[in-house]
């Protein structure tokens, strides 16, 4: 009878270690595990091999753990029967489930769950001899269950189920929590974004384009590029449509030198321009950047006419943020009042707006404010005239020609929350 109760409880823990190991192998963080293992770790090396056919393993620990599981029920049957007689199997069935349940199922797994690291890539020491061991009957039950499978429809292979789509992605990096600071979480997700958005998304319209006339009076010329916020400047004759190139100051302005800087100067530092399709990914174009070995390029649309100019600086900072807060500077786009409400330039693209405020204002269209205002109201705008996009409110406060300069925005709460529950 103590070699009898002595081996139930034996065969209990074994149940409770098969139970336990395959909950915490088949909960392994993958990405972790193939972290540790590329360090060396040799439970996590171990566990890997066992997971990359989960078929053998789940074989293995089904084997061995209906095999002490049938084998434990077998000797409380006879026990019970030599305590209580015939009623004894009903008692030794009923208390073997209960204990089963709970010593072998439930806290194993629950234990498996919380730290399963800890068991995992301790049962992987256990598991790598046992495999080796009982193979040809693993062999067997997986030949016999992958038939079945495949009758089934459900073939073996690898469909990539490990790799990370975007969206699981962000999921992955918003619940990084403290393991990666804040801010680089930020830009992390701020590159995913850049696969969304396309040049026009961000480029300076030709408007706005900081260029010199070759064809002005060159004291006029001088005083521009003297004054000048950027480093490059585009150089045409007439019309912003007639390039000659782009001008790098430094080269024109050597401090090494001191002579006097003639127009003939300045035309003999102008470098060919860079024109790129309007459509075209930023994703792509900083690396189009770095292969031309170029800083900044016009903006074409189907007919090669001037949409704007994009620089490199301007995707890095979709990145990373502003680099700079010189004198030069533009004032804020987007700027808050002491009344709740925000003044935003005409000109400030919907996508920064979506970034500031959390929303998801529609980019395949209007690419700025002024546009999605001119849009919704089909007419040109005058002030006071007021659009709603997504229950937001715009009020045009300032015109400049026919554009919107400024609006004031009143945020709706309410629509923020229902796009917060629609997420």
């Amino acid at each position: 009878m103590g070699i009898l109760f002595t081996a139930l409880v034996l065969l209990i823990l074994l149940s409770a270690f098969f139970s336990g190991s395959e909950t915490a192998l088949m909960t392994l963080n993958r990405y972790r595990l193939r972290h540790l293992a590329s360090e060396g770790h040799r439970g996590a090396k171990l566990a890997q091999k066992l997971l990359e056919r989960p078929d053998r393993l789940i074989g293995l620990i089904l084997l061995g753990n209906n095999f002490v599981n049938i084998l434990a029920s077998a000797i409380a049957t006879v026990l019970a029967m030599s305590i209580f007689g015939e009623s004894g199997i009903a008692i030794a069935t009923g208390l073997l489930t209960l204990v089963v349940l709970i010593f072998a199922e439930v806290t194993p797994k629950t234990l498996a769950t919380r730290k399963p690291e800890t068991l995992a890539f301790a049962a992987s020491y256990v598991y790598t001899p046992l495999l080796k061991v009982l193979y040809p009957v693993v062999w067997l039950i997986n030949m016999i269950t992958n038939s079945l499978l495949r009758m089934l429809g459900a073939h073996q292979e690898n469909d990539g189920n490990d790799a990370l789509s975007g969206a699981e992605l962000r999921t992955v990096l918003a619940e990084s929590g403290k393991h990666i600071p804040e801010k680089h979480v930020e830009m992390l997700l701020n590159i995913l974004d850049l696969e969304h958005a396309t040049v026009n998304d961000l480029m300076v319209p030709r408007n706005e384009i900081y260029a010199i006339d070759l064809d002005d009076e060159w004291e006029e010329i001088f005083e521009k590029i003297s004054n000048s916020p950027h480093g490059r400047v585009l150089a045409y004759r007439e019309s912003i449509d007639e390039v000659a190139g782009i001008v790098q100051l430094r080269k024109v302005f050597r401090p090494s030198t001191q002579a006097v800087v003639t127009h003939a100067d300045l035309e003999s530092k102008i470098l060919e321009p860079y024109y790129i399709p309007e459509h075209t990914p930023l994703t792509v174009q900083l690396l189009n950047f770095q292969r031309e070995q170029r800083r900044q390029a016009l903006v074409v649309d189907e007919y090669g006419d001037i949409l704007g100019l994009v620089t490199v600086e301007d995707i890095l900072e979709e990145i990373v943020g502003a680099f700079t807060d010189d004198g030069h500077a533009a004032q804020p786009e987007i700027r808050a009042q002491t009344d709740g409400t925000w003044l935003v330039d005409g000109a400030t693209h919907l996508r920064t707006l979506n970034r500031e405020f959390e929303w998801r204002l529609p980019t395949d269209g209007p690419k700025t404010l002024n546009g999605m205002i001119i849009e919704q109201l089909e007419s040109l705008p005058e002030i006071g005239s007021s659009v709603t996009l997504k229950g937001h409110v715009f009020e045009v406060i300032a015109l400049e020609g026919n554009q919107v300069d400024t609006a004031r925005l009143t945020v709706n709460e309410e629509a923020n929350d229902s796009e917060e529950s629609e997420d």
